[in-house]
């Protein structure tokens, strides 16, 4: 299904994953259910639709549709950077664990989807 802006259609579909800083299997209980919910509220304020999403207890992978203007370094830095800071304001032994304030690991994987 395509999407409109002003002067484009377009379909974009990038499937993106990010996993914790040394994969310490911390996304669990409450903390997952957390980190899905700001997934979800970041996508829907920058016009992100996510057709599918997995939360792991060592990663995120999502499946979402991104506007024109919004690169796949840009979605990851918002998606990571709130999500960071809230989570170790909100759960204290993450803070603990995760010093300097990274939760997730430097990088992160994207691969375009879509028909040929």
């Amino acid at each position: 299904e395509y999407r409109k802006g002003s002067h484009t259609v377009y379909n974009i579909q990038l499937s993106l994953c990010v996993g914790d800083k040394n994969r310490y299997h911390v996304l669990a209980g409450e903390v997952k259910l957390r980190v899905r919910e700001m997934v979800r509220q970041i996508c829907q304020q920058h016009d992100l639709l996510i057709e599918q999403g997995h939360v792991t207890k060592d990663h995120v992978h999502i499946l979402v549709s991104a506007p024109t203007h919004l690169s796949a370094s840009q979605i990851m830095q918002k998606i990571k950077g709130r999500s960071s800071r809230v989570l170790q304001q909100e759960f204290p032994h993450l803070k603990k664990r995760y010093w300097g304030q990274h939760i997730w690991a430097r990088g992160y994987f994207c691969t375009t989807v879509g028909p040929v």
